[in-house]
């Protein structure tokens, strides 16, 4: 995985976990990968996904399950999306509508360029990338 330098790295595995939630390609209530096997995947130390991981079992995304490893929470999807539309509208959205002002960019066209993006990005029926 390409990781950028202005944001953690913790922080971007967690968005990726998330991505695979959101995306259905990871269930609610399923076993997900051991913190050395997403380490390996992931091409980072394990003590970054254990990090990544502490993170997500305080926002409820995941449970561990001792000896077991760690689970999905069953409501695991609606709580990424609490947590992921939090840091959006906290961190992400102030910087979009600074930039939306300095370009004169209006809500039409964001909209309209919003349309197109999910069109041609994913499949609207099972919100699969294409």
């Amino acid at each position: 995985m390409e990781f950028n330098d202005n944001k953690a790295i913790y922080l971007q595995i967690a968005e990726y976990v998330c991505e695979q939630i959101l995306l259905e390609k990871w269930k609610p209530e399923e076993k997900i990968s051991s913190v050395r096997e997403l380490a390996v995947t992931m091409e980072v130390n394990p003590n970054t996904v254990m990090r990544t991981y502490d993170l997500l079992q305080n926002e409820g995304i995941i449970n561990n399950k001792r000896g077991i490893g760690f689970f999905l929470d069953e409501a695991a999807t609606s709580k990424v999306k609490a947590y992921r539309k939090k840091n959006f509208l906290q961190e992400e959205m102030p910087i979009l509508f600074r930039t939306m002002y300095l370009l004169n960019i209006d809500f039409d066209e964001l909209k309209s360029r919003y349309q197109t993006f999910v069109e041609q990005n994913f499949n609207p029926d099972t919100h699969e990338n294409k």
